[in-house]
């Protein structure tokens, strides 16, 4: 473990400048310590203020700026872009995230302030002035052993939520959950999470963890995957045919596969980095349904299709639609029920015509669908040809579909230009006409009003 020489705010100095001259102490807390002891680039820094009661830290604050009061029952104020926060006091008053009572109190002490927070590695404080790490848990220590342990076992039942964590944060920093911390996650209900919850640590596993696959390898053994996904609990010991898949079962390709996907989001913008991910998890959820034994072989003839629905039910759990105005739900579903399509296209045994590829790309981006498909390729133990999604993105782009359908020629004014009162046949004739269209028989609007003429 190396400490990073990590440049601190302006803000942030000041902050703790100020704190200093009114007789208290300011100290950065939680994940910026923890990154910043990795040797990794901290992000959102986050200051804990001892000494000092809220009116007066509000007051020291406003003259350094604007001051938002993001959580004043128990005292968060932004400022800079910080929280800047008192210690607080906990108490369990209810089942789920929202059942606690919440008491900022400036004479905590370094540990009793600390003692709330989940695991060692996150109870780190650091003094931006003297450059003191306070460390009561020791998670210095674990962070060199590479050990997840929980700050308080007693309280770390108190947020269900903090399974999860365990899971996202042993797959990002790499680290071995320790056995009594393990044995008291076995032991903890999870119904009480709410799906936006859920998604916050999935989606930190998904997209912030190099290999995924540890984390999604510690929730079937957390029995995370038990409790809340029992879609990708039936890919345990679902067998596949050792020719094409010597890896072993369907769970163990799928966590082969989302490594792969992980791997090739560079580029992507951050709803389609979610829909390659969620992809990798849901591209076979159809198998166990369809598996069989037959002529020798292990087949799953039509997984494709049945993929669709548990991926639905899936995506529900998660709460899943659209992000940033991009249907995400829609994308993922088309690649479950495609993903097999590249090569099915490449190996046709006769020449797939133009009008195939600008149909598929009414139902699944193509650009996407080839780069799930060469994850789902190469997530396979041993070599596979894996050109076909060359072959396949290659011919999407000549044709200009790779990221939506043709846009119609024809539009409904043209028909209506035609004498046609408004009314379900104007559709029908928009469709005609761009199904040629999509066959390559319309070219242009010239062409299209032909059609449209034809029909008439």
């Amino acid at each position: 473990m190396t400490t990073a020489v990590t440049t601190v705010p302006e803000m942030a100095l000041e902050i703790a400048r100020t704190v200093r001259d009114a007789g208290g102490r300011a100290l950065v807390v939680g994940g910026w310590v923890r990154d910043r002891a990795l040797g990794l680039d901290p992000k959102d820094l986050d200051i804990e203020v001892f000494g000092i009661a809220a009116p007066a830290l509000r007051t020291l604050l406003e003259r350094l700026g604007r001051v938002d009061a993001v959580g004043e029952s128990f005292t968060v104020y932004k400022i800079g872009g910080h929280d800047v926060s008192l210690p607080r006091r906990e108490s369990k008053t209810g089942r789920g995230h929202k059942g606690f009572t919440v008491e900022g109190d400036p004479h905590l002490s370094f540990e009793d302030a600390a003692r709330r927070r989940d695991f060692t590695i996150n109870a780190m404080s650091w003094d931006p002035l003297t450059g003191e790490t306070v460390d009561p848990f020791h998670g210095a220590d674990d962070l060199k052993a590479r050990l997840l342990r929980a700050v308080d076992a007693t309280t770390f039942a108190d947020d269900s939520l903090r399974v999860l964590r365990a899971v996202q944060f042993a797959a990002r920093f790499d680290l071995t959950l320790d056995e009594g911390t393990r044995t008291l996650c076995r032991t903890l209900p999870l119904d009480d999470l709410p799906a936006e919850r859920v998604w916050g640590e999935v989606e930190k596993l998904l997209l912030r963890a190099p290999r995924p696959s540890i984390g999604l390898a510690l929730a079937l053994d957390l029995g995370i995957v038990d409790q809340l996904w029992p879609e990708l609990k039936a890919l345990v010991g679902c067998e596949q045919e050792y020719e094409w898949h010597p890896e072993g079962d369907v769970w163990i390709h799928t966590l082969m596969v989302t490594d792969q996907a992980r791997g090739r989001l560079e580029g992507l913008d951050y709803p389609r980095r979610v829909v390659m991910m969620l992809s990798a998890l849901c591209h076979d959820m159809g198998k166990p349904a369809t598996t069989r034994f037959e002529d020798g072989r292990i087949r799953s003839k039509g997984h494709e299709e049945a993929g669709v629905t548990p991926a639905t039910t899936f995506l529900d759990r998660l709460n899943i639609h659209s992000l940033d105005a991009y249907d995400v739900r829609r994308t993922v579903l088309g690649i479950v029920a495609h993903h097999l399509k590249p090569t099915m296209f490449f190996k046709a045994p006769t020449p797939v015509g133009d009008g195939a590829f600008r149909r598929l790309a009414q139902k699944v981006e193509l650009e996407l669908l080839a780069q799930f498909a060469k994850a789902d390729c190469h997530g396979r133990a041993g070599t596979f040809e894996c050109d076909a999604m060359d072959w396949f993105i290659d011919r999407a782009r000549a044709l200009g579909v790779e990221h939506q359908p043709p846009a119609p020629f024809l539009l409904g004014r043209h028909v209506l230009a035609h004498g046609i009162t408004p009314g379900p046949r104007v559709g029908e004739l928009l469709k005609a006409v761009y199904e040629q269209q999509l066959d390559g028989h319309v070219t242009g609007l010239d062409d299209a009003v032909a059609a449209l003429r034809r029909l008439l």
